[in-house]
């Protein structure tokens, strides 16, 4: 279901219980997604949760606190306090650990320990929660799920991994599904429990043997047979997780620059998310060149100083006795500087003017001569979020 369009982050912000950040990597997502939860803790106020599911570990750093993993961290209020502001809420941090999630996962849903023991020792369950990204992107969203079930967080933000791999994050429920209603797996266990079909499927049972070795054959059938009594429930959180995405209080925030290459990508995504009937809130397009380059105004004192560069130099020689030539220089890399920049800003003006956002707003964010890399750093950020949208 789509939303009326909002007027800011901050308004988003305030309407959704979930946020999720997605875009192309090197744009600054994370440290957008957590300088909107901080500014979300500070402005808004309530119980704040920023999340990330990036295997980049950057989200830690931004926030200027140290040792967050799968629990839940609470940000300390001197962090805030020491930066010169006073939340009215909470902000708490945790990144996704796939391995402890899906052991919590396969505690909480087996139907007893002896279950529970088997699959977690299973040779084969350790390879694909500690090794395959598919088993990475759904349980990052039964993380997702579990968090917004516990009803302790009035807003979770959202950090998922660049473009076309968030792609797979979204579909990851969609692919649980299917596999665990599938054919393929009715296969894989049937023969164990049959032995009209175990003798009819012994000639392949038998090369398979060969190439692939029979404990490994074993393993994969006590895995899947382990795994039978948890497949309804499996289906049906994969589907309550959908719906969880498609519901009215999530929307996605499209996270790129005006570059290009990342602008492309974030096209890609945000008509992805428009087939997939999921909402757009808002589209972010950080590290945007000052308007001030492009104005009639700047580009005319501009020409003037190319034009009187003469009376420049002389003026300044007499007051400063540098060397003409070598001010002459300064000038002229000044002049070039400036013009290049200003190419590339009548560029990004224009690529924003394309953008389809599809009725989303547009929020620009400066182009930052620092890293954003404490609480400081984090609400200048959000307070560059938190202004009046361009469009």
């Amino acid at each position: 279901m789509a939303h009326p369009a909002v007027s800011s982050i901050e308004s988003l912000l305030s309407t959704r219980e979930i946020v999720i950040a997605c875009g192309p990597g090197g744009v600054g997502k994370t440290t957008t997604a957590a300088a909107a939860a901080a500014m979300a803790a500070v402005r808004l106020g309530g119980n704040v949760l920023v999340v990330t599911v990036d295997p980049a570990r950057r989200l830690a750093d931004a926030l200027g606190v140290k040792g967050i993993g799968n629990e839940v961290t609470t940000v300390p209020k001197k962090v805030f306090t020491q930066a010169g502001v006073t939340p009215k809420g909470t902000l708490s941090a945790a990144m996704l650990d796939t391995k402890q999630s899906w052991d919590a996962l396969i505690a909480a849903h087996a139907p007893d320990e002896v279950t529970k023991e088997k699959i977690l020792k299973n040779p084969l369950y350790q390879n694909i929660t500690g090794r395959f990204v598919q088993s990475h992107d759904y349980i990052a969203m039964e993380r997702l799920y579990d968090l917004h079930a516990a009803g302790e967080w009035d807003l979770i933000v959202v950090d998922t991994p660049p473009t076309r791999n968030a792609l797979d994050f979204l579909d990851a429920p969609e692919r649980m599904a299917e596999f665990f209603s599938s054919r393929l797996l009715r296969w894989l266990i049937t023969p164990s429990r049959s032995s009209l079909v175990g003798l009819a499927t012994k000639p392949f049972t038998q090369v398979a043997d060969r190439i692939l070795g029979t404990q490994f054959l074993a393993d994969i059938t006590e895995f899947f047979l382990s795994l039978e009594s948890m497949y309804e429930g499996f289906v049906e959180r994969a589907t309550a997780v959908q719906h969880l995405l498609a519901d009215e209080r999530t929307s996605f925030l499209v996270v790129s620059s005006s570059e290009t290459v990342p602008l492309r990508e974030a096209e890609f995504f945000a008509t992805e998310l428009g087939e997939r009937n999921l909402d757009v809130g808002a589209v972010v397009l950080n590290k945007v060149l000052p308007a001030s380059l492009v104005e009639p105004a700047t580009t005319k004192v501009a020409r003037s100083l190319v034009n009187k560069q003469s009376d420049v130099i002389n003026e300044v020689v007499a007051v400063t006795q540098c060397d003409p030539v070598v001010l002459e220089r300064v000038l002229n890399a000044m002049t070039q500087s400036f013009d290049d920049f200003a190419v590339v800003a009548r560029r990004e003006a224009q690529s924003r003017k394309r953008f389809p956002s599809g009725g989303a707003d547009l929020v620009t964010v400066p182009y930052f001569d620092h890293d954003v890399n404490d609480m400081t750093g984090l609400l200048a950020l959000g307070e560059a979020l938190f202004a009046p949208t361009v469009r």
